[in-house]
């Protein structure tokens, strides 16, 4: 299980050909990465996006892999898979808790976007919140929220693409938040200038856990908010 740093590319593609989360493991382990995901993804059971941080885990043998890949495939439906991430989004949601559930395709306008589909179209996905702090911009307004964001399913970008379809984008998501930019002015000076330094979408990896696939127990990791999300949650209490 890794902590992964933002900006590190999960496995090499179009562009990110080297110094990929992949190419650290094979430096790392070798050969003895699980093989499964083929000479771009041994050892790849989940993704991250470049930009968001936190949690993975990796199979350093086949095994493992088709133990946790089925584990990830039932979403924590009938097993101890948990998947939980931490969000700052714009604006306050009109529920405190809540589930968000659409179908999630690739967008017709812009390919690097995913997009909600109509329901005879594209993949399920579920993604279940909960509002766990609520930070007044500088007109005494709620301006941001923090999230909890669990997830039943895992599509590509469906947090990011699930806050947005809410109306309550990322803080930082340049690619799915780019209307929401004039909200920063309401921003304090020092929760600006945090959000500035943090320049990628504020979306953080904070809980993985699931069943060890040769004991049976149950693993559990916590990750705090890294450095940059940690700065931006202070100044935002501060504004």
């Amino acid at each position: 299980v890794i902590d992964k740093p933002a900006g590190l590319v999960v496995h090499p593609a179009g562009g990110h050909e080297t110094g990929t989360l992949v190419n650290a493991l094979i430096a790392h382990c070798g050969n003895t990465l699980s093989g499964i995901g083929g000479v771009k993804r041994p050892g790849i059971v989940h993704r991250l996006d470049k930009d968001t941080s936190g949690l993975l885990v990796i199979a350093k043998n086949d095994a493992t892999h088709k133990a946790l890949s089925a584990q990830f495939a039932d979403h924590g439906r009938t097993g101890p898979l948990e998947r939980a991430y931490i969000a700052f989004v714009w604006g306050r949601p009109q529920s405190s808790a809540g589930t968000i559930r659409t179908q999630i395709d690739r967008s017709t306008i812009n390919r690097e976007k995913m997009a909600v589909a109509p329901e005879d179209k594209g993949r399920e996905a579920i993604t279940h919140f909960e509002v766990t702090r609520t930070f007044e911009g500088t007109d005494g307004r709620p301006l941001v929220s923090q999230l909890l964001c669990t997830l039943e399913t895992g599509r590509t970008h469906q947090i990011r693409v699930h806050m947005t379809h809410m109306g309550h984008p990322l803080l930082g998501d340049h690619l799915y938040g780019g209307g929401f930019k004039t909200k920063a002015t309401h921003l304090g000076a020092a929760a600006r200038a945090a959000l500035t330094a943090l320049d990628r979408q504020a979306l953080h990896a904070a809980l993985l856990g699931f069943e060890h696939p040769a004991t049976g127990e149950t693993m559990r990791f916590e990750s705090p908010l890294p450095e940059d999300m940690a700065l931006l949650a202070t100044a935002l209490e501060g504004s």
